[in-house]
């Protein structure tokens, strides 16, 4: 998957890996609530939902430090 945003340089861009890919897709679905789609990776992965909250929570904070994703609150 390629990601494509613009910064005061440019257009940047932000390539994931299968993983990375799914990751993106399950948070998508899952209207950007970490923890279920944590739980839907788990899973996929056939891993313990903490472990997968760990690796997406992560995985989100670097697409934040990318501008690729924002925090908001909840409802």
């Amino acid at each position: 998957m390629e990601v494509l945003t613009e910064s005061a340089d440019g257009t940047e861009r932000f390539y994931c890996g299968p993983v990375g890919t799914a990751m993106w897709i399950v948070l998508r679905q899952h209207d950007g609530d970490v923890a279920a789609a944590a739980n839907v990776l788990a899973g996929l992965w056939d891993t313990a939902p903490a472990n997968a909250l760990a690796d997406l929570e992560i995985w989100v904070d670097e697409m934040r430090d990318a501008g690729l994703v924002r925090s908001e609150p909840g409802p």
